[in-house]
């Protein structure tokens, strides 16, 4: 391999770093404004509270009653999550051309599987109070996932590999 073609391939492996954390961070933002809308409107909770039920993961119930320092660890931990969800993605993609050359069927996919991880493995496995789900609340969140989590991911992973 010569120098230039080493070069490139070194830069790529640095761009990958911003790319997966901007992936990652702009899914984690669109769920939470999807959050924040649809239950603020559809329930009038406020994003405090949506961040306290995410850091409740981590706190128990206890959560509930730490103010914005609890916020502030949903606010963290949900970042964290998908930030970690786009570095799985990337490292599939990188191996797997399929998911970039395909990135909205692979973004659903994706955020099918993020969804459901979520929600029956990582949700039920932590300290989290268990909420009755309604039909309505988990379409709704499932095409948050598929949308604004999924999609997210893919594309701007796809965008990383395309300029490779």
């Amino acid at each position: 391999m010569n120098n230039a073609a080493i070069a490139m391939r070194d830069s790529r492996r640095a761009a990958a770093l911003p790319t997966v954390l901007s992936a990652g961070a702009l899914a984690a933002a669109l769920d939470l404004l999807f959050a924040f809308t649809y239950y603020g409107v559809r329930n009038g909770i406020g994003p405090l509270r949506i961040l306290q039920t995410i850091g409740s993961g981590v706190l128990g119930p206890a959560a509930f009653d730490g103010g914005a320092a609890s916020a502030g660890l949903g606010l963290f931990c949900h970042f964290f999550i998908l930030i970690v969800a786009a570095w799985l993605f990337f490292v599939a993609a990188r191996h797997v051309p399929l998911l970039t050359r395909h990135a909205f069927a692979s973004g659903i996919a994706y955020g099918v599987a993020i969804y459901l991880v979520m929600n029956f493995i990582v949700v039920p496995l932590s300290n989290a109070p268990h909420f009755k789900r309604s039909a309505i609340n988990t379409i709704a969140e499932l095409g948050s996932h598929l949308f604004f989590v999924g999609l997210a991911i893919s594309w701007l992973v796809r965008r990383h590999f395309r300029g490779a």
